[in-house]
């Protein structure tokens, strides 16, 4: 959000002198006033996470921030106001000793009006206590930090806890824009219908209701004047704006990311109080049995999982922000999932300049205290407030997987029993699924009546309504067998509409946490404890006992899966619209050095299996049936050829071509013809019969089209 006709005076950053201490009860009392000798407290960077700083590299905290500033008096009606813009994860607030308040919320900005401490001394003194208490209840959490602190694909140890984005003081007038929504209801070629609410704080005396003027301005064109009657305190107010002739968003693959700025200006008698500006794009997004439209265009998901860009977010540069938008975006994927977190808002300015859609979570990852209820719709209605105005964002989503049960891969479990725990989870009513996310949804549905909303991921169908969401299936790794998807979408279609998780963990290039020297003996517990690898399942599809090196058996796992993405993507793709509105990769790239189901590692290195996603991802692509795990030499097989076709234009006169070989024998299969836009078409199948062979046959394919 850009804010203009304000001055703002930045309290952080790396020349800023910050001082903090672990928070004591004496420190509470003691350490937040003017008059403290904090000479022996320690430095810390701001914005940051407090672990980034040796002293505090293995502290949960709480710590206490303080820092010395000076700053003239607010002339006449100014008001002036200290905003943090991102706190990990509770906090409580002094300035020169006076308590402000104990703002909660980590991805959200938390103001507070200072004008009249400002006014009484030039010299200032911030004192933060920040507190981000690790979550030793992983049933039921009061944290919502989402995967931060609860997540297979991170480290269960880090703590996230401090300051980790800027602070600052601004000043206005007398009315300040405290919030300001802005969402964009339906588009088209003619006319784009927007929602706007916004929050107005003034200073007015008690009982002194004054008028004042909204005015709206679209690409500094003012479209929008009304008059409100404003009282002491926070004023709600909402109106609407039809835009003529809309510069249309769309996502990459269907069109232009045009995009358009929308500024609301605050006028008191003539003056300009308070401006804000945010960039936007006039789009409708919609979602019906899982198909997704944009502009009345339906399109197929082909997308990622993201996980945060790095482990310490506040790390995260905006180049790294966008680089990950730009691999996507080469790799064929139009949506990309921020998997349980909101990430730094240059991710989602790179995804509106870039047109890639983004499914949103809120940052809840299982299970969570009954408190929490009433924290998670405000933070829901927080997250529309500071990030609807995206046109990236086509859907909310409250909640990953609401159970709280969770299987250690590890350990010697009876599975028959934890398989029934986790079936029961599903299918009886739970605070988590029954309750907690139904207030969510409504709460996502209020603020936002222009996207669809998912109350929550991963859960199966289940009783009254036989409701269910997208899917999350892992067979090959969790349950079953990699080639079982096929069968499964047959008997349970309504299982496959979208499948929103999928894959299987593989081991990266980069290891320098991995003697490889000491093969097969390698220190497995640390690897599973700190860097996430799921022994349990690799000895179940590929185990290290078989292989004589590190290096053949990283590289079996690398092509594993790889062979689980193939498949599973081609299967979906095949079954475009019917039921499958798309799917999305577990996972993108790591946020540090992990073994996990990414096919980026932390480094940003490809993995074997980025080329099959890159390959299955591609606009236009020829799937063909898998030779039968049990076929013999001497066999018959039919294979079923089909060419999915996501561009919005026919291919003509195309050709697709099928080559089943094997040392030097091969058959190849050519059909050729039109295929339709926006289509899938069964072409044929090509009939082979097996030879006796060393190797296994293998299938080769290609498209190629005018």
């Amino acid at each position: 959000m850009a804010t203009s006709h304000e001055t703002a005076i930045l309290l952080s950053g790396h020349d800023r002198n910050w001082l903090a201490l672990p928070a004591t009860e004496e420190l509470r009392r003691d350490g937040i006033g003017l008059e403290v000798d904090d000479s022996a407290w320690e430095a810390i960077s701001v914005p940051g996470h407090w672990r980034n700083t040796p002293a505090f590299c293995d502290t949960d905290g709480p710590v206490l921030y303080r820092h010395h500033f000076r700053m003239n008096p607010p002339d006449g009606n100014e008001r002036r106001f200290i905003i943090f813009d991102g706190l990990f994860y509770q906090s409580d607030v002094w300035l020169d000793g006076a308590y402000l308040g104990d703002p909660e919320g980590y991805f959200f900005p938390h103001s507070f009006d200072i004008t009249a401490l400002t006014q009484m001394s030039n010299d200032h003194v911030l004192a933060i206590e920040v507190a981000c208490s690790p979550q030793r209840d992983k049933r039921a959490k009061r944290n919502l930090t989402g995967i931060f602190q609860h997540w297979d694909a991170l480290d269960d140890t880090w703590n996230p806890g401090g300051i980790w984005r800027p602070v600052q003081v601004v000043t206005t007038g007398p009315v300040r824009i405290e919030t300001l929504r802005i969402t964009c209801r339906d588009a088209s070629d003619t006319r784009a219908h927007v929602l706007l609410s916004a929050n107005l704080d003034t200073n007015f005396p008690a009982g002194n209701v004054r008028s004042i003027t909204v005015r709206t301005l679209v690409d500094d064109m003012v479209v929008h004047e009304r008059q409100h009657q404003l009282a002491k305190g926070t004023n709600e107010v909402a109106w609407s704006l039809d835009i003529d002739r809309p510069r249309l968003w769309w996502p990459k693959e269907l069109g232009e990311q045009l995009l358009t700025n929308i500024t609301v200006e605050v006028i008191i008698d003539g003056e300009l109080s308070h401006r804000v500006s945010k960039t936007t794009g006039l789009r409708e997004v919609a979602l019906g049995d899982w198909i997704f439209s944009v502009n009345g265009e339906r399109m197929f998901i082909r997308g990622a999982n993201h996980a945060p860009a790095r482990q310490a977010l506040g790390d995260a540069t905006a180049t790294e922000l966008r680089r990950d938008v730009e691999l996507a975006l080469e790799a064929g994927l139009n949506m990309m999932r921020v998997h349980g977190h909101v990430t730094r808002p240059e991710f989602y300015e790179a995804a509106d300049a870039m047109g890639m859609l983004v499914w949103q979570d809120m940052p809840l990852q299982w299970g969570y205290a009954r408190s929490v209820r009433r924290q998670a719709v405000k933070q829901a209605t927080a997250l529309v407030d500071h990030f609807g105005h995206h046109p990236s964002i086509a859907v909310w989503c409250g909640h990953n997987e609401p159970l709280a049960l969770r299987i250690d891969h590890n350990s010697t479990n009876n599975v028959t029993k934890v398989a029934a725990a986790y079936l029961a989870g599903q299918q009886l009513p739970t605070w988590n699924k029954t309750i907690l996310d139904r207030w969510i949804k409504r709460a996502f549905e209020t603020a936002d009546s222009t996207r669809p909303v998912v109350a929550h991921s991963g859960v199966l169908p289940h009783l009254p309504l036989i409701q269910g969401t997208d899917s999350h299936l892992y067979f090959g790794w969790y349950h079953g067998n990699e080639r079982d998807l096929p069968t499964f979408a047959a008997r349970l279609p309504r299982m496959v509409r979208f499948v929103s998780e999928f894959g299987a963990q593989s081991v990266p290039h980069t290891t320098p946490y991995i003697d490889s020297s000491a093969w097969p003996d390698l220190d497995w517990e640390l690897l599973s404890e700190k860097f996430g690898m799921q022994r349990a399942v690799f000895e179940k599809f590929v185990p290290p006992s078989n292989y004589e090196t590190f290096d053949a058996w990283r590289e079996a796992t690398q092509e594993y899966q790889t062979t689980v993405l193939r498949h599973h993507i081609e299967t979906l793709r095949r079954l475009k619209y019917k039921p499958t509105g798309g799917f999305m990769i577990f996972s993108f790239a790591d946020p540090a050095p992990r073994i996990s189901w990414s096919v980026l590692d932390h480094n940003r290195v490809p993995k074997a299996a980025w080329q099959a996603l890159i390959d299955t991802c591609a606009p236009s692509i020829v799937v063909v049936d898998r030779i039968p795990a049990d076929a013999a030499p001497g066999d018959t097989v039919s294979l079923a050829v089909h060419v999915v076709n996501d561009q919005r234009v026919a291919l003509v006169n195309a050709v697709a071509s099928v080559t089943v070989s094997a040392d030097e024998w091969s058959v190849t299969r050519t059909w050729t013809g039109d295929i339709d836009a926006d289509d899938v078409a069964f072409v044929g199948t090509c009939e082979v019969t097996l030879p006796v062979t060393r190797e296994a046959p293998r299938v080769t394919v290609s498209l190629k089209y005018d």
